[in-house]
């Protein structure tokens, strides 16, 4: 029988929120996502997983705003 391992959290230890997406800025999910994280089965912690690409693309493409800015 195969044993179906939990999918390891995204988490890279870099827990600053983005105010303007709401995600983390290390694992691109949302707070409610880091803390419903242990208690996601392994369908919802996949469904998770398949969105962190496209927000981490998005953050990536979004124009840094610099202080001097502000």
């Amino acid at each position: 029988m195969l044993e179906h391992r939990p999918i390891k959290s995204p988490c890279i230890s870099v827990c600053v929120m983005d105010p303007s997406t709401g995600w983390c800025e290390g694992c691109f999910r949302t707070l409610a996502e880091i803390g419903a994280w242990a208690r996601y089965s392994p369908e919802e912690r996949e469904r998770v997983m398949r969105l962190l690409p496209a927000r981490r693309k998005t953050a990536r493409a979004a124009p840094a705003v610099l202080e001097s800015d502000t």
